[in-house]
C-alpha cells in the first residue's frame, strides 16, 4: 500500500523547504511499512515557492499557472495521486508532519476516514475569533449531518482514495473543507477524529478570515439542502 501526501502551497517560500524536509524525514517505519509519495501543488505563487520546491527530488511537483485557490490545489493533488490512502498536509507549518503516523495508525486500525482534531488536542496561539468560528462551523456540521465533528476545518484529513475519487468536488477555495466533510457524511461514512497538536501562525500571516467562515457555512447549508 502507498500513502499519498498532498501539499497545496501558495506563496510559502519561507516554509516550503522546512515542511518538505519534515515530510521527507518520515521513514517507512514511521509510516507503518507503507510506501509514500509527496505531491506538492504550487497554486500560482508569485514568489520562490515553486523554485525552492523544485530542489527536492523526492516529490511530484505540479504548478498552477495562476492562483486558483486551496480547493483547486487539493483537487489537483488528489487527481494526480496514486496511493490507496491520501492525507492533506498544509505547507505553512501550523501542522507538524510528525502527526501523520498517528493518523495512519488509527486509519490502519480499521477507519476509512480519519481527521486530526485541534480541539481534541493542543491548539496553541489560535485567536479567540478563529477558535470560536471553527467550533461554530464544526457544531453546525454536527447538527446538519448527524455526526459529532469537533474540527471540520482541520487540514489533516486522511481517507481512502477510492472513497473520494468518484466525488464531484467543486470547491476552489477554503470551501473545500466543508465540501469534503459534508460529502463524506452524506455518503454515510463515519469520520474518526484523533487529537493532534497545532501551532497557529500570526494572525497577519493567515490566509483565511471571517468571510471564509461565512462561505463555509453557506456551503454546508447548500449541500444539505440540494444534496449536491
Amino acid at each position: 500500500m502507498k500513502l499519498s501526501v498532498i501539499i497545496p502551497a501558495y506563496k510559502e517560500e519561507k516554509n516550503i523547504l522546512s515542511i518538505l524536509k519534515a515530510v521527507t524525514a518520515l521513514k517507512k517505519t514511521d509510516l507503518h511499512g507503507l510506501d509514500r509519495e509527496i505531491i506538492v501543488v504550487d497554486d500560482g505563487s508569485d514568489d520562490r515557492t515553486y523554485e525552492l520546491a523544485s530542489q527536492i527530488r523526492a516529490i511530484k511537483l505540479i504548478r498552477h499557472e495562476k492562483n486558483m485557490g486551496k480547493g483547486a490545489a487539493v483537487r489537483t493533488g488528489i487527481d494526480n495521486s496514486t496511493g490507496e490512502i491520501v492525507v492533506i498536509q498544509d505547507a505553512d507549518l501550523e501542522y507538524n508532519p510528525r502527526e501523520i503516523p498517528k493518523l495512519l495508525k488509527e486509519f490502519l486500525g480499521g477507519s476509512e476516514i480519519v481527521y486530526g482534531s485541534r480541539f481534541m488536542g493542543n491548539a496553541e496561539r489560535m485567536s479567540f475569533t478563529h477558535n470560536l468560528g471553527n467550533k461554530f462551523l464544526s457544531f453546525a456540521t454536527s447538527i446538519l449531518y448527524g455526526q459529532k465533528i469537533t474540527d471540520m476545518e482541520t487540514c489533516y484529513k486522511m481517507f481512502r482514495r477510492d472513497v473520494i475519487k468518484d466525488m464531484r468536488l467543486e470547491g476552489r477555495g477554503f470551501e473545500i473543507e466543508p465540501e469534503i466533510t459534508a460529502k463524506f457524511l452524506k455518503k454515510g461514512y463515519r469520520i474518526r477524529e484523533i487529537p493532534i497538536n497545532y501551532v497557529a501562525r500570526e494572525k497577519s500571516e493567515k490566509k483565511i478570515n471571517w468571510k471564509d467562515g461565512v462561505v463555509a457555512l453557506r456551503w454546508l447549508l447548500k449541500l444539505k439542502i440540494t444534496g449536491k
